[in-house]
């Protein structure tokens, strides 16, 4: 919720309380580089014990709630017909109005079982923009991944309010092109992770699904932040103003011919699910569950995570569930343009994304910047983030890199986990690196997986500007901090 003071200034108050606490440290600068150094500059490969602020992923980290919790302990662990699996299916129902429920261990799940049943050699999956697991998942089934977003969505300094819109001309423009009967499926993502998190409109999601029947081509929607655009469609589309988010949300499903989403999200449980009210997509999808994830009831979740999901299910309609981490997001992204620091706008779900390519001028995308940049905020501040730039693209059929539309810095926020003294401090060691900013240098692969780089890949500076850049911050704050 957000609360005006008396002094005019608007902030978000968190409308929860902190029963149960996990101690955090904070490393110095010089056991920060040390840290990075062994990690290979990659922060996916840092020590949580290293981390100060675990800003990398919102993606099972988000706190869970009292309710949430009581449920784990009424969990059924029947391997099959578990009564937990039927409480869940009641929740997809109630909320989402889906008949049929198949539960996954986690959202990347869902998308190599939607590739596996959809997806052909020679196939095209179109998206308002893609997701790296999800264009991993229809490239390793033989599709290919074509992005038809609009014009604003790649415009970093934007007040365009639904920049994950899909271009309907563009959608008309593929069908001429491949013909629908190669469209496997139009995917929208809820909220668009890799441009900044940012919504689709209603009102878009509506056009889309009517093109789409128009040719039998199945709508997918990737629902991993649904709460996140429902409290955004209401925010900005005026049609929706007045309506509750579980309005808007049974409204969305409307159009929605197969939903899937990883839990870990919007529900702030580790699972996912797939849901649709199609028998014969159902029918596609089940016999391939026990094969890759589990029976029917469980599908790769333990039961207690199953109920857990079921409570999320309900509980992310709550305004003060859906709103906590967006309106903490538009809090972050004001605080750090007060200080001039390049961000994404407007403030989107999921995250606070550092423009890489404003921030680090210097450095073309040759040298990774949002990899760098993601480097240089750990340094400066114990803070992890993660690259969402051209190291989180795999190389061309050639081994040349493929260059990102965007260089990216996410620092994502868990939702209910942080304050606002940590917001502050994030801000104050971000906007000390952007006037140093020009002490940060490139990377270099040393070691690079095959696939999905970033998770696993080592680089190396081409330079010594770690050590440079922690003899500025000890110059400022001391060897202690």
């Amino acid at each position: 919720m957000k609360i005006k003071l008396s002094n005019g200034q608007t902030i978000p108050v968190e409308m929860h309380k902190v029963k149960v606490v996990q101690k955090t440290s904070l490393p110095p600068a010089r056991q920060r580089l040390a840290a990075i150094e062994r990690a290979g500059y990659n922060t996916f490969l840092l020590r949580t014990r290293d981390v100060f602020l675990d800003m990398l992923t919102d993606s099972g980290t988000n706190a869970m709630s009292d309710n949430q919790l009581a449920s784990m302990m009424v969990a059924d662990d029947a391997y099959a017909g578990s009564e937990s699996f039927y409480r869940l299916a009641d929740a997809v129902q109630d909320v989402l109005g889906f008949a049929y429920v198949m539960p996954v261990h986690q959202g990347r799940a869902a998308e190599h079982l939607l590739a596996k049943a959809f997806v052909k050699p020679g196939d095209v999956v179109l998206m308002n923009y893609h997701f790296t697991t999800s264009k991993a998942h229809v490239e390793l089934a033989g599709g290919t991944v074509l992005e038809i977003f609009g014009d604003e969505a790649l415009n970093t300094q934007s007040r365009a309010p639904f920049k994950g819109n899909l271009d309907l001309d563009k959608f008309e423009a593929a069908i001429r092109q491949y013909g629908a009967d190669k469209i496997a499926y139009v995917r929208m993502e809820a909220t668009t992770n890799l441009i900044g998190g940012q919504p689709f409109a209603l009102e878009n999601l509506r056009q889309v699904k009517a093109l789409a029947a128009a040719h039998g081509i199945p709508l997918v929607f990737d629902g991993s932040l649904i709460s996140e655009n429902a409290y955004f469609i209401r925010q900005r589309e005026p049609e929706y103003a007045h309506r509750t988010l579980a309005e808007i949300f049974r409204e969305m499903m409307r159009y929605v011919d197969i939903l899937y989403l990883s839990g870990r999200k919007s529900t702030s449980v580790r699972g996912g699910l797939i849901a649709t009210n199609h028998k014969e997509y159902y029918d596609r999808i089940l016999p391939w569950l026990p094969v890759y994830e589990g029976f029917a009831t469980y599908g790769g979740m333990s039961t207690k995570e199953v109920e857990a999901m079921a409570v999320g299910i309900r509980e992310m309609a709550d305004d003060h569930v859906a709103g906590a981490t967006p309106e903490f997001i538009e809090y972050f992204v004001a605080r750090l343009l007060e200080r001039g620091v390049p961000v994404v706008t407007p403030a989107g779900g999921l995250a606070c994304h550092v423009d890489a390519r404003r921030f680090l001028p210097h450095l073309p995308q040759s040298q990774y910047p949002a990899g760098a940049l993601a480097a240089a905020i750990y340094i400066a501040s114990g803070v992890r983030s993660m690259e969402r730039g051209t190291i989180s693209s795999d190389r061309d059929a050639q081994g040349n890199d493929v260059y990102a539309d965007l260089e990216l810095a996410r620092l994502a926020l868990p939702r209910r986990v942080y304050t606002m003294s940590h917001i502050e401090y994030t801000v104050d060691r971000l906007a000390w690196l952007y006037q140093h900013r020009d002490l940060v240098g490139g990377l270099r692969f040393v070691e690079e997986p095959p696939v999905l780089r970033f998770f696993f890949g080592r680089l190396a500076p081409l330079d010594d500007w770690g050590a440079q850049l922690v003899k500025a911050f000890e110059a400022d704050f001391g060897p202690d901090f």
